[in-house]
């Protein structure tokens, strides 16, 4: 009985974490779980000045493009899995972490990409997203620092699954019953606004949940009475796929995160309309006035 009573003990803050951590997470849940062993949590920023000017206590630096890389291929690519499993691990993450994504400013689509990615490696359930970022963190009064955080190396295996999704796979589920390609850009260029790429429009068929609509003037997410009716005038039950797709595949992930918290099936169209839009065979059209 003694023993186990001890590794029930040893393994409870573990299952404390998985069993508590909502995707979206607030300041005061990440306080809370901040020195749990198995918690890591992510600053995102495009320069590594701003992480190191302030950050959580403990907080790694993610560079996007580590991620999502850009390449002659289009902006915002699925990484390499073997670089990223390195890398990955070099911030601490094993198997058994909770990663915390956490932004500065107004960077919550890159950030929203980040988790995306990390759900598509195979991380789905390891991974929430820190409503409001870094300003929401400090103005609930919690400290910031400059002192660089101490890293023991992790041990991780990452499985891709079908998260992120092709050009093929879109145009086959076009007119699919169980399928909605969703539009994340502003209505203007969904109707068809020149955008100054070869064309312009939207995907035919394709609905419209503009990402500007799922956060506040301060990066914070809606309620979620509020995510409910920008989803259910597209999907009005939970039981079809939601693809969603953008310029380059980075706004889009505000959506793809808004999905996710209300419990849709989601995934994203990687190449978008930056590949889209350059193939004449992919049926595109404009809003009709």
């Amino acid at each position: 009985m003694k023993k186990l009573i001890l590794f029930s003990l040893l393994i409870l803050p573990t299952l404390s974490v998985k069993a508590q951590a909502p995707i979206l997470v607030t300041p005061q849940w990440l306080n809370d779980h901040r020195n749990d062993p198995a918690v890591v949590v992510l600053q995102v920023s495009y320069l590594q000045l701003e992480y190191d000017g302030e950050h959580i206590p403990g907080s790694k630096f993610l560079w996007p493009e580590w991620l999502a890389p850009n390449s002659p291929k289009g902006n915002f690519n699925a990484p390499d899995v073997k670089q990223t499993t390195t890398l990955l691990e070099s911030l601490g993450i094993s198997n058994n972490s909770h990663i915390v994504i956490c932004y500065t400013s107004n960077q919550v689509s890159v950030a929203a990409r980040m988790f995306l990615t990390l759900e598509y490696l195979g991380l789905r359930g390891h991974v929430s997203f820190l409503n409001g970022g870094l300003d929401a963190w400090k103005q609930a009064g919690f400290t910031v620092t400059k002192e660089p955080s101490t890293v023991k190396k992790g041990k991780l295996t990452l499985t891709p699954d079908q998260t992120i999704v092709d050009k093929d796979y879109v145009l086959k589920n076009l007119t699919s019953t169980s399928t909605i390609i969703v539009d994340a850009r502003m209505q203007k260029y969904y109707d068809g606004e020149p955008t100054g790429y070869p064309r312009d429009g939207h995907i035919t068929n394709a609905k419209n949940i503009p990402y500007t609509e799922m956060v506040d003037a301060a990066n914070v997410f809606k309620p979620v009475d509020q995510l409910e009716g920008y989803f259910t005038s597209v999907a009005p039950d939970k039981s079809k796929e939601l693809v969603t797709y953008c310029f380059i595949g980075q706004t889009a992930s505000v959506v793809y995160l808004a999905g996710r918290i209300l419990g849709y099936t989601m995934k994203l169209y990687d190449g978008s309309l930056q590949e889209w839009s350059r193939i004449d065979e992919l049926p595109m059209e404009m809003t009709k006035k």
